[in-house]
């Protein structure tokens, strides 16, 4: 897997990663490495059938490819990188419509993450029920500053970043965790 990250400006890509399938077997080929669709429809609980169905719709947009060797469904697949980003406003009114699709998608699977966080956070170890990161933090900033802000929070993270999907280097205790940002100007007050 490239370190990189996909950029998603055809609308009929950012449709057809907006699926909640698909948007996890891109996650667990990040995290697992390469699987075969029978192998990933186990752990996420979808049929062989449709896990190919969608790892070939993924790969038709370049986030997934085949890793090489089995046959059929017993072919490995892997992600092309370990990210993905769409542009908020784009070119055109379908791009537009089509971004913000994906971006309420992705919300309602981190949603849906946090939550089970929650939920099963009291069978987890004292240290990592406490390292867990629950909170927002009020700022008052430009939209220049807030970019800089993820730009600065990504060079943060890149090194943490590189782990994942090669458990070779990982120290010892890590594990994969996910990092969910967000940053948005409140309603109801409008730009100066």
């Amino acid at each position: 897997m490239s370190e990189g990250v996909v950029q998603l400006t055809d609308p009929r890509a950012l449709r057809a990663v907006a699926h909640p399938t698909r948007l996890k077997l891109i996650a667990l080929l990040r995290r697992m490495g390469p699987l075969t669709a029978t192998q990933a429809g186990e752990r996420i609980g979808e049929s062989p059938s449709g896990c190919s169905f969608h790892l070939r719709s993924l790969a038709k947009w370049g986030l997934v490819e085949e890793a090489g060797g089995g046959r059929g469904r017993e072919r490995p697949w892997q992600a092309t990188a370990s990210g993905h980003e769409w542009a908020a406003r784009g070119p055109s009114e379908e791009v537009d419509e089509a971004g913000d699709l994906l971006t309420r998608v992705v919300v309602e699977r981190w949603f849906e993450e946090a939550v089970q966080w929650v939920d099963r956070r009291h069978g987890e170890s004292r240290e990592w029920a406490n390292a867990a990161i629950a909170g927002d933090r009020m700022i008052a900033v430009t939209a220049a500053e807030l970019e800089e802000i993820d730009r600065r929070i990504g060079a943060i993270l890149a090194p943490y970043m590189e782990r994942v999907g090669h458990p070779e280097t990982h120290p010892a205790g890590a594990r994969n965790a996910v990092l969910i940002q967000l940053g948005f100007p409140f309603p109801d007050e409008p730009p100066p």
